[in-house]
Order: C-alpha cells, then sequence, then structure tokens
C-alpha cells in the first residue's frame, strides 16, 4: 500500500492507497516538534483503527509539504521505519504538468499537486479553490499546464485574528449564517466571514475565467470548504481528497 501524506501550514491530510483506490484517509493538525518516532507513533496507531499494519502494509510514501522540518523528520522517520527513501514533491519531481510560471521553484508543492489531480480527472482548464490556511486558486491550462494562480487570506486565518485584534469580538464556529443581516455579534460575524468568503472566491474565479480561453471547470477542496461552498455561486464540484489523489498519480509516474 502507498501512504501519501500532505502537510499544510495548519492541518495534515495522510492518506492510504490500495492500488489506485483511496481506502483510508485522516485530517489531523499539523505540529511541527513531532519527532520521527512520534510520527511514526501517529500513523502506526491511525493505521492500525483502520486493521492496517504500519510495519507491513506499506511499500511506498509520497509526501507534499509546505513546512520544511515536518517534511525533513518525515523523511528520517521514512528511513529508519521502512528502509526505503520517500518521494518528496519538489523541484526535480516527475509530474507530467510543465509549470509556465515565472520562478518554478517558488510555487508551493499542493498547489502543483492538486492542478495536476483536477486535469487528469475534469480535464482542463480549470481552477482549483484550496481552503487552507490561505485561500488558493490553482489554475492549469486545457493542454495540462499549470499557470499560477491567486492566494487571499485563509478564512480561519482572518476569523483568528479579527478575534484576537478586536477585544469585544469573540472566536466563533464558521456556519452558514439564517440571513446577511446578524442580529448578534456571532451571527454578523459569521455573514462577514462566510458571505464574505463567497463573494471573494467568485469574484477572483470570475476574473481569472476572464483570462482563460475557455470556462473553466471550478473545483474546491481543503479542510475549511464545507464552511463556504453553500455561499459559493462559482464553485462546480467539492473534493476533499483532492490532493492526496494528485500524490498518488505522482508516486506512480516517479517509481
Amino acid at each position: 500500500m502507498l501512504l501519501a501524506v500532505d502537510v499544510g501550514n495548519s492541518q495534515t491530510v495522510i492518506g492510504v492507497f490500495d492500488g489506485d483506490d483511496l481506502a483510508q484517509h485522516w485530517r489531523i493538525s499539523t505540529e511541527a516538534n513531532r519527532t520521527p518516532d512520534e510520527l511514526a507513533l501517529m500513523f502506526g496507531g491511525l493505521m492500525g483503527f483502520a486493521d492496517l499494519s504500519f510495519s507491513r502494509n506499506v511499500h511506498g510514501l509520497i509526501v507534499s509539504s509546505v513546512v520544511p522540518v515536518v517534511t525533513e523528520m518525515l523523511r528520517v522517520m521514512t528511513r529508519k521505519y521502512f528502509h526505503f527513501p520517500p518521494v518528496l514533491v519538489g523541484p526535480g519531481t516527475r509530474t507530467g504538468m510543465p509549470l509556465e510560471i515565472d520562478n518554478p521553484r517558488e510555487v508551493g508543492a499542493d498547489r502543483v499537486v492538486n492542478a495536476l489531480a483536477a486535469y487528469e480527472r475534469f480535464g482542463g482548464p480549470g481552477i482549483v479553490v484550496d481552503f487552507g490556511t490561505a485561500t488558493s486558486f490553482d489554475v492549469y491550462s486545457g493542454k495540462g499546464a499549470f499557470l499560477g494562480g491567486a492566494i487571499a487570506p485563509g478564512v480561519a486565518t482572518s476569523v483568528s485574528a479579527l478575534s484576537a485584534r478586536g477585544a469585544q469580538l469573540p472566536r466563533i464556529e464558521l456556519a452558514k449564517p439564517a440571513q446577511a443581516i446578524g442580529r448578534g455579534t456571532v451571527e454578523a460575524m459569521r455573514s462577514g466571514a462566510v458571505f464574505g468568503f463567497a463573494g471573494l472566491v467568485d469574484r477572483i474565479v470570475e476574473e481569472i475565467s476572464g483570462e482563460l480561453d475557455d470556462e473553466p471547470a471550478v473545483i474546491a477542496t481543503g479542510g475549511m470548504a464545507p464552511s463556504i461552498l453553500d455561499a459559493c455561486q462559482t464553485v462546480d464540484r467539492h473534493e476533499p481528497w483532492l490532493t492526496l489523489e494528485g500524490l498518488q498519480i505522482i508516486w506512480q509516474r516517479n517509481t
């Protein structure tokens, strides 16, 4: 089986593939101070709950990470417990997706992985809206080239900053409000966050679409997507495990 790990700034998504099928998946908080042994214990525990063996069932590991210290800990863990090197998505990794941007080395690995998975499943052109620590818009052409995109503040990041900087503003749980006019502070903050970010997404998608030759598919992913999608007008599909699917494709192309 293949163990696929997508390390984001706030959350880490883990998947186990049996052939081409995503057999199990988990979403956990990203902790930069976990040691290789702690990572092995965590992976082993998650797989054990699914009646899978960390030591016997895993034959490969692929990592997409935007947190360098976690990347290194995963590299050490893989060599110690599996005795084979992991595939780390980055410069030099074969993806089959040309990067038609100014500086290919500065693009986040997860953005290319998302675009690749969406192109392989839905064709192009397309836009992947990833609701994570940042809200990223990953654009690919009809010929399968990564074109760049846009990066906006993340939903949870913005709401947390608002609460931290506003002395009388509480921390809130994101949920679509019943109406735009909030009759209390919490409902007013929910209205601003949900409808505000839905409007941000729709406007950026419209601007990007106007710069493409054909109407793009718009696919949403990321941990915060369910909080916003009901209020969006431009998103076609929700694919919560899109990044894992892209990692599985890249694994096949590099082994």
